[in-house]
């Protein structure tokens, strides 16, 4: 089926009862000439139809021929028209310029884990940038006010599921611009490169803060398709005489928390309950309690049941409940309990939704923007020590600079995430141009090593504009675009979950005398036995 033939004929009518609408060429056949066979195909390792079950791993052994399907070919001809599309919207409509930035760069403080190239200096390594941003901010500083690239990112975060080592940014970077300059921008952007065969984008986007999507969605990419929100129930339970309630109420953020499921006790069995307060168990180390209203009220426990005696009229009116309807409710700090419950939230509409309950519209495009992020984090090993929430180079808000001196974690940042149906497709921040308080940020707050960054802080002292950009991840949100069940499968030559390339074997070993001239050598990984006599007799070793 899959050999290349060339024909020369006459192009004629198929005979009646012949045509085949489904087909673009289904009312016309060849009256053959001449034949030739170009090349011919041997057995193929799977049918090349979009039916046939293929195994992931089939799929990106033999690429070259999973790219044949009428899938991956509608992926990847879409993604080139609205890559098209968007060049033409910065480039031509907005004055912006294609820069190419370079891919051997020198290692960065904070964010993500780096790849290391090595170089023949000896000591002296690369690393590929996991984004262009420096290289932007200078660009900036060079004059160059309005910047645009179809950037490469490289990311050496081991095996995540659903993540590349390799990706692709739509990287942006404008001077004299503010937040909504840039969020106006990202919106015409996306309206104009829009597929023509989806209902058109509206604009503005939706805007929330980082505070209520946390309280209300217990995340910070709220999918807004459904609601289901989280409601804090803390007032109606001050004076309670349920222990655990008690217990989190009494200690500094203590709040309870509860998410009402519409029609839950119609729709969730025993067994779902069950696995809900497992993973609340395992994950969170918190207690979820479920309480059932009228059906299926045989189900409560006698906590539950005395909580419905104590405040069953109060849960019905604040959370609007009816008959059928289930309330899981937890207690403890404000921030681990809105996360538990985000999680949870998303757990029952997948349970709903395995049970015929449509929630979350997969033709429906909800884009968000969340704002107002807190500046800097407390590190998750460490949390006497800060991290950024965003990157070291994000502004703080306008507002809450004198605070960055005395309360640095009150800071809010000058910080934007664009969120499409509970996915997080862009980020970006007005920067920081002032070379003191970049020096501030990075020497005093972060504790990082100001001299792997001197080259950009001496820049700063040169005139920098104010400035500000975003990147937008392009293989995520052509995924939700074309409806994907991976961003594998709109990517042509993917890495697998481990980060490896099943076609072509990559990543490979080299030759020692290869490795040579780069003054490295391989340390084989030892069995317990080797290491632990080795770490008793330590040695110094070269890798």
């Amino acid at each position: 089926m899959e050999s290349v033939v060339q024909v020369s004929g006459t192009v004629i009518s198929r005979p009646p009862g012949q045509k085949n609408p489904k087909m673009p060429t289904g009312e016309i056949e060849i009256k053959v000439k001449t034949a030739k066979l170009l090349n011919s195909c041997k057995k193929l390792p799977f049918e090349i139809k979009d039916f046939m079950k293929k195994t992931e791993t089939l799929r990106l052994q033999y690429r070259y021929l999973d790219l044949r399907s009428a899938q991956m070919q509608y992926n990847l001809r879409l993604r080139s028209q609205m890559v098209m599309k968007m060049r033409e919207y910065l480039c031509n409509l907005h004055g912006f310029v294609d820069v190419e930035t370079p891919t051997l760069f020198k290692r960065t403080p904070g964010g993500a884990k780096e790849f290391v190239i090595p170089s023949r200096e000896p000591g002296k390594f690369y690393s590929l940038p996991q984004s262009p941003q420096q290289f932007k901010q200078l660009l900036m500083v060079g004059g160059l006010d309005r910047y645009f690239q179809v950037a490469r990112c490289y990311r050496d975060e081991g095996s995540r599921p659903d993540r590349q080592p390799e990706f692709t940014q739509i990287d942006i970077e404008m001077s004299f611009v503010d937040q909504t300059g840039v969020q106006s921008l990202i919106e015409g952007l996306l309206q104009y490169s829009w597929p023509s065969d989806k209902d058109p984008l509206v604009v503005p986007f939706p805007s929330m803060p980082f505070a209520e999507a946390l309280a209300s969605y217990g995340t910070d990419k709220p999918d807004t398709r459904f609601g289901m929100k989280i409601v804090d129930i803390s007032d109606m339970f001050r004076n309670t005489e349920v222990g655990f309630l008690q217990d989190a109420l009494s200690k500094p953020q203590g709040t309870v928390k509860a998410i009402c499921i519409r029609k839950g006790a119609k729709y969730l069995k025993r067994k779902d309950i069950e696995s809900i307060r497992k993973f609340a168990a395992d994950h969170f180390n918190e207690e979820v309690l479920p309480i059932f209203l009228k059906t299926n009220e045989n189900w409560n426990s006698p906590v539950a049941k005395f909580i419905m005696e104590e405040q069953g009229l109060g849960l019905v009116k604040l959370l609007e409940t009816q008959e059928e309807d289930v309330v899981l409710l937890t207690a403890g700090e404000h921030k681990k309990a809105c996360s538990l419950m985000g999680k949870l939230r998303l757990e029952c509409a997948d349970l709903l939704e395995a049970r015929g309950v449509v929630l979350r519209d997969p033709a429906l495009f909800s884009f968000l923007w969340v704002v107002d992020f807190p500046l800097f984090l407390p590190k998750e090993e460490n949390p006497q020590e800060l991290e950024s929430a965003h990157h070291p180079f994000t502004a703080p808000h306008p507002s809450d600079i004198h605070l960055l001196y005395t309360e640095p974690h009150k800071v809010r940042s000058q910080h934007y995430d664009l969120v499409l149906n509970g996915n997080e497709i862009g980020g970006g921040s007005i920067r920081i141009h002032n070379s003191e308080l970049q020096h501030y940020v990075l020497d005093t707050v972060l504790k990082e090593d100001v001299k792997l960054l001197s080259h950009l802080l001496q820049a700063l002292d040169y005139g920098a504009p104010p400035h500000g950009g975003i990147a937008l991840g392009l293989d995520r949100l052509m995924c939700l675009v074309t409806g994907a069940p991976s961003i594998r499968d709109v990517i042509a030559f993917p890495k697998s979950f481990r980060g490896h390339d099943l076609m072509s074997n990559a990543p490979d070993s080299i030759p020692p005398e290869e490795l040579k001239p780069y003054h490295i050598q391989v340390s084989w990984p030892m069995d317990a036995e080797t290491e632990k006599s080795s770490s008793n007799h330590p040695c110094r070793s070269e890798s």
